[in-house]
């Protein structure tokens, strides 16, 4: 299982100074609704990067662009100086950008197992007629992408879990198994779009660990859309606000949380609470604001 590394190992100075995602003025817009505008991003190999803003800011948006599962209408995307903007998801994932949805969308009637090799598929290479023949050589390489699928959820504290479909994980596991699956594609930015939503108070720091530690292990550069403040406060070394599509304000978890735009952007400028819809045992849906944004204002998160 992936050992969590000591929180103070992260977010002092883990970005390399090294641009691997650049967003230069990107923009999208709906038939006259623009929900992304102006968006510009520096992402330094290695960093964590949170993204937050209240419902509708424009967080998935930004997502879909930089993954192409929409094009956007102005601006420019580059990874690793390559232009991406508008390129087709498989593409962007091949290249080396992976991400989780608001959502869980995992292969519910497949195993554990399957889900993993299904992304590992993505840089294999077999044949049609080897394939459609079962020939020597295709059923060597399946051999190998199970062992290596075995090999990534023994690493992920999964392993266990092999043979169990994906729709009868715990709740908490089936996060775990999409941001493996993620893993799988091999990727060197992973996008995780609310990963804690639906999930407790235990169960979200339980995720915060295990984030903190496949970024760690795997040597990635982590970019976190979440509501969920304790998470994103806990985890990134640097912030960004949006609302209404825009960008208003960038920083460390410090400044973001005494920052006066961001507090009126959650709290309105009277400072109203927020209303929160949290369930009876402390469950939040995907998109719902939790108690703890109020926080922000009281610098009440560590």
């Amino acid at each position: 299982m992936v050992a969590a590394p000591e929180a103070s190992h992260l977010g002092q100075g883990a970005g390399s100074g090294e641009t691997v995602l650049r967003a230069s003025g990107v923009g999208r817009a709906f038939r006259g609704l623009q929900a992304l505008a102006d968006y510009e991003l520096d992402l330094q190999r290695g960093e964590v990067l949170g993204v937050i803003g209240p419902n509708g800011a424009g967080k998935t948006t930004l997502f879909n662009v930089i993954t192409g599962f929409l094009p956007p209408t102005s601006g420019r995307i580059e990874f690793r100086g390559k232009d991406i903007t508008g390129m087709a998801p498989d593409r962007v994932a091949k290249l080396g950008i992976a991400r989780t949805f608001q959502n869980i969308r995992l292969f519910s009637r497949m195993t554990v197992l399957d889900n993993v090799k299904t992304a590992q598929q993505l840089h294999a290479r077999a044949g049609f007629w080897e394939t459609v023949a079962s020939a020597p050589g295709f059923l060597r390489k399946e051999r190998q992408l199970e062992e290596r699928a075995m090999a990534h959820l023994a690493e992920l504290g999964l392993a266990g879990f092999h043979a169990v479909f994906a729709s009868a994980l715990p709740y908490g596991f089936q996060r775990k198994l999409e941001i493996a699956r993620a893993l799988a594609t091999e990727p060197q930015v992973l996008l995780l779009d609310e990963p804690a939503a639906g999930m407790n108070a235990q169960e979200t720091t339980e995720l915060t660990d295990f984030i903190r530690a496949i970024h760690h292990r795997f040597g990635l550069t982590v970019v976190v859309v979440e509501h969920d403040m304790s998470l994103i406060m806990r985890l990134c070394e640097r912030i960004q606000v949006l609302n209404y599509g825009r960008t208003i304000a960038a920083g460390t978890p410090a400044a973001i949380r005494a920052n006066p735009k961001v507090i009126e952007a959650y709290l309105g400028t009277d400072e109203t609470e927020v209303g929160s819809r949290d369930a009876g045992d402390g469950r939040r849906e995907a998109g719902d604001e939790p108690r703890a944004v109020e926080e922000i204002s009281h610098d009440a998160i560590a």
